[in-house]
């Protein structure tokens, strides 16, 4: 899903964040449900964001945290300055990629692999 679709960081007083990407796995959301509009509950299993020009290392980081309390099991934040991703998990170190290593993420898309600079392609 792309940036139309709000996570729920927060129930009270109530918050949402527009992922520039997310994914949800039909163990997650059902194929027979709808897919939500708005805001998408329960939390997805991967939020991706780009890092803007006006997005400062610690914003991103502190933007990760928020989504990873939320329940969101992963987030990857992509750098175009340094064609670089960090990948976030709940109680785990950050884990940089930079653009000559390949990004995969075992625990939320079996099989998944990606150099980092074919983001930045």
């Amino acid at each position: 899903m792309g940036n139309d679709t709000f996570v729920v960081t927060r129930t009270n007083p109530a918050a949402v964040r527009g992922a520039d990407v997310l994914y949800i796995s039909y163990r997650t959301l059902l194929p027979n449900v709808p897919t939500p509009v708005g805001a998408v509950t329960p939390p997805p299993e991967l939020v991706v964001e780009v890092r803007s020009p006006s997005d400062s290392p610690a914003d991103l980081a502190a933007k990760a945290a928020e989504y990873l309390a939320a329940g969101v099991r992963v987030v990857r934040v992509l750098d175009p300055e340094s064609d670089a991703a960090t990948v976030y998990r709940r109680n785990t170190p950050d884990q940089p990629f930079g653009p000559e290593d390949t990004l995969i993420m075992p625990d939320v898309l079996p099989g998944f692999a990606v150099p980092v600079a074919d983001f930045f392609a």
